[in-house]
């Protein structure tokens, strides 16, 4: 039996996740302009737990999985990006480079999941490793120029968030049927005391304070934002579109996540990539293009 083709309701899902996390990277950087990226963090997933938890039942799963899973999608995949960010990497590059997580998810995948890797995915990361070294050629001065520290940083991001998706399919295999709503919502707790204890230790607790008192409109709906629409609504819509179809007719669509990135990043913040940033974002995306569809083109020969 064939899977169910996708419905117009299920395109505008997809497409709202992709216009959500596309939006992400800037509300970030508006975020940091009045907190820090330990602050921010603290904020956003302390909104995402709080008061969820005390309506919804923990997911069934063992508690290390959901703490495992905290700690290396929040603490580490969202505290490397937000210090990426604040280091001088620019919110529309660090959309596309962060989506390596599929290659970095790739390479653990093997010795963790013993999952095999095909020719195809092999040929996308070698095209999509050029394309960052590229990238990583192409810096300059003004916006959208970024520093190396913070390139370098944005990839230990996207690693991170690779350790996630494997934590993610591990427990999956050994409780399978939990409720991924719930997993989010309480996974969200783990990293808010840590986020909390290393903004005391690198910010002090009087510029804690401050970034509380001195919160504008722009710091509070970065955090909603960051906590509600990119954590709770879009990883919902999209958990919901992966248990209904194949992830394959499914995942292509995180390709346009880079394209909303760069284009709301040249808009709200005037960041303009230079012709060898160009380059190198092209041979990324064709990389990313190249893992997520190879498989089909090589069928359909």
């Amino acid at each position: 039996m064939s899977p169910p083709s996708l419905t117009r309701k299920d395109y505008l899902c997809a497409l709202a996740v992709v216009v959500i996390w596309g939006l992400n990277f800037v509300v970030m950087k508006t975020g940091l302009k009045g907190l820090s990226p330990m602050m921010l963090g603290a904020l956003r997933f302390a909104l995402a737990a709080f008061p969820l938890i005390l309506f919804v039942r923990p997911p069934r799963l063992p508690w290390r999985w959901i703490a495992a899973y905290g700690l290396a999608q929040g603490l580490g995949q969202f505290g490397l990006l937000f210090v990426a960010l604040q280091a001088g990497m620019p919110a529309g590059m660090a959309s596309l480079v962060i989506q390596t997580q599929a290659f970095f998810t790739l390479l653990l995948a093997a010795p963790l999941l013993r999952e095999r890797a095909r020719r195809h995915h092999w040929i996308g990361l070698g095209v999509a490793a050029l394309g960052l070294a590229v990238i990583a050629l192409g810096r300059g001065d003004g916006p959208g120029q970024m520093t190396m520290i913070g390139f370098v940083l944005t990839l230990g991001a996207a690693f991170m968030w690779a350790v996630s998706n494997i934590i993610v399919r591990l427990a999956s295999n050994r409780a399978p049927g939990y409720d991924p709503f719930a997993f989010i919502a309480w996974s969200s707790l783990a990293p808010v005391l840590p986020f909390l204890l290393l903004a005391v230790l690198i910010d002090g607790w009087e510029p804690v304070l401050g970034m509380l008192a001195g919160m504008g409109w722009g710091e509070a709906l970065s955090v909603l934002y960051l906590a509600v629409l990119a954590t709770l609504v879009a990883y919902t819509l999209w958990t919901r579109l992966l248990t209904r179809h194949p992830a394959a007719k499914i995942a292509p669509f995180s390709l346009l996540v880079p394209v909303v990135g760069l284009s709301a990043a040249a808009a709200a913040y005037g960041e303009a990539l230079m012709p060898l940033q160009w380059l190198g974002a092209a041979g990324v995306l064709a990389g990313l293009i190249v893992n997520q569809l190879g498989g089909r083109w090589i069928r359909g020969r």
